[in-house]
């Protein structure tokens, strides 16, 4: 391993280099594009110089315990200990590192939310999960923008669909895809019975016009009037925008931006993002069993969460975590969900690199 960590950091250095050049630096693309790789290089040339650094060290103090007095191989002996006793661990990083990333982990991402079954109380976890969302993405310092919605009115959303922009957002929601259940009394429930309802939660990595070469020929483009908050243009023109792509027959809508060239600019985002999901699920069953992980990337049908609100337990079933129901739905522990499940994503990652 140590030839091939040293290759590893050579790269890495000669890369710093190129980052200093003046031609690179009055080149904003390419700089933007070294500097990229650099920064996602940085964590495993760390750990391998933390790695080579180690075996140096017991290296060294092996050859001096050959001189040293008692006293002093005693201290030796104690620092090859703990070097060593660093290794494994340090080895299992590199192998994780040296795994080849997910391509769409640095994205930002398009959110959906639909509501399932349970009519009115479905339409209204809708909302909650929106909300705990919401309040996961500021705590993390991400912003989020309202593509569409469709507000039920018991509250809530029928659907709604948002984007999320900021540091590595991919690599971190790509877990939520799935169909969350809730367990409680609905508000509108007289006689305090528990109702079980669904949402449908779909994470989209948002694709560029590189990603996907979408041709205008192939798209159907409506305007209609837009109804609820959205300003003075509501009922009064046709700001509303709905595409279809007529070779997948997908279909997308948006009124809630204030003009019709800001509705259609929407649309065309969230069309890119639903035609690259199709394309990334066309890949992976092309893949099959060589595919690395199921986790994070939950199939819409899939049952991946249930929030039990009068046990006080949230309980992810693909790796049987379990939080307490507020605290996970209010968006604070949250990210003690996700880091699980990065962990377990990790774990079966390195099982099958071994």
């Amino acid at each position: 391993m140590r030839d091939k960590l040293l290759k590893i950091i050579q790269a890495y250095e000669e890369l710093e280099k190129k980052l200093m050049d003046p031609a690179v630096v009055s080149d904003p693309k390419e700089y933007a594009r070294l500097a990229k790789e650099h920064a996602s290089q940085s964590e495993l040339v760390a750990k391998a110089r933390e790695y080579l650094g180690a075996l140096d060290d017991i290296e060294a103090a092996k050859e001096m315990l050959h001189e040293a007095d008692a006293d002093e191989k005693a201290m030796l002996q104690e620092d090859i200990s703990a070097n060593e006793a660093k290794l494994p661990e340090l080895e299992d990083d590199i192998k994780f590192l040296l795994i080849p990333a997910d391509p769409n982990d640095e994205k930002d991402t398009i959110v959906e939310i639909r509501a399932g079954v349970g009519g009115d109380e479905a339409a209204i976890f809708a909302g909650d999960l929106f909300k705990m969302y919401q309040h996961f993405c500021e705590s993390r310092g991400w912003k989020i923008q309202i593509l569409s919605s469709s507000p039920s009115e018991a509250g809530g959303f029928k659907t709604i669909e948002f984007k999320v922009t900021g540091e590595k957002v991919y690599s971190v929601m790509k877990y939520e895809s799935g169909v969350h259940r809730v367990q409680r009394v609905p508000k509108t429930e007289s006689q305090g019975r528990i109702q079980t309802s669904t949402a449908t939660v779909a994470v989209l990595p948002e694709a560029d016009e590189i990603d996907i070469q979408i041709d205008q020929n192939d798209l159907r483009i409506d305007t209609y009037c837009a109804s609820g908050p959205g300003g003075q243009c509501v009922n009064t023109t046709y700001s509303a925008v709905r595409i279809t792509h007529l070779p997948t027959n997908t279909v997308v809508q948006s009124q809630d931006q204030r003009s019709q060239i800001q509705n259609r600019e929407v649309c065309m985002q969230m069309l890119r993002a639903r035609l690259y999901e199709m394309e990334l699920e066309k890949q992976q069953a092309e893949q099959g069993a060589a595919r690395l992980s199921q986790i994070g990337h939950g199939n819409r049908s899939e049952k991946i969460r249930t929030y039990n609100q009068p046990q006080d337990r949230v309980t992810d079933h693909r790796i049987g975590f379990n939080g307490t129901y507020n605290g996970v739905l209010l968006g604070d522990a949250l990210s003690s969900v996700i880091e699980a499940l990065a962990a377990a994503e990790r774990a079966e990652k390195l099982a099958q690199a071994v």
